[in-house]
């Protein structure tokens, strides 16, 4: 936990963040990773590089799972709770706005080429924070991690393998090469 950050900033930059971003729960995590590590220096790439592995784990909504984390981590159940509300109330105040307009702003032209430009801005953020968190596992310079996700992309698109079992799986070899690895370390010394 850091006594430094109070409930308030940690409310006003994660309902920022909801508020601003559009495309789902990745593209949130992207901005989370850089204005939490990069700008406020609050986490570091690992920490936020766990809490994304964590928030895909679990069942839910990807952007919620990872403001529980951080806010749990940097605040713990306070945080949490703080969060959780800020990443959530965006989204359902722009909602509750929009139903109200809906049938006249959907057959608008203009805001049609809006969305439609915003689903290619959101997949261009989406391949970016593949490939910078990515970049992160291959700074930790262990093999294993980057065989362990080649393998489990190709079972997933190619071969339809469940995303459930890959976790399962994935986890458990992470376990055994963890293991291995330390009992060669104890051999050697």
């Amino acid at each position: 936990m850091n006594p430094h950050i109070t409930l308030r900033q940690l409310f006003i930059e994660t309902f920022k963040l909801s508020a601003f971003t559009f495309g789902g729960g990745m593209v949130i995590v992207v901005f989370m990773r850089k204005r939490f590590v990069e700008q406020l220096k609050w986490l570091t790439n690992e920490e936020m590089l766990d809490i994304v592995t964590i928030a895909q784990s679990a069942p839910g909504v990807l952007a919620v799972n990872a403001a529980n984390v951080i806010g749990k981590k940097l605040k713990g159940f306070s945080g949490a709770f703080t969060c959780i509300i800020a990443t959530i109330l965006p989204p359902l105040i722009i909602i509750g706005i929009i139903s109200f307009i809906y049938e006249s702003v959907i057959a608008n032209p203009i805001i049609a080429a809006l969305l439609s430009g915003m689903q290619v801005a959101v997949t261009a953020i989406v391949i970016m924070a593949a490939y910078s968190m990515y970049l992160d596992v291959v700074k930790m310079n262990k093999v294993s991690n980057t065989i362990i996700a080649i393998v489990s992309f190709i079972l997933s698109y190619f071969f339809g393998v469940s995303i459930l079992i890959l976790l399962l799986v994935a986890a458990i070899a992470s376990v055994v090469l963890e293991t291995l690895k330390s009992r060669k370390r104890e051999q050697t010394l």
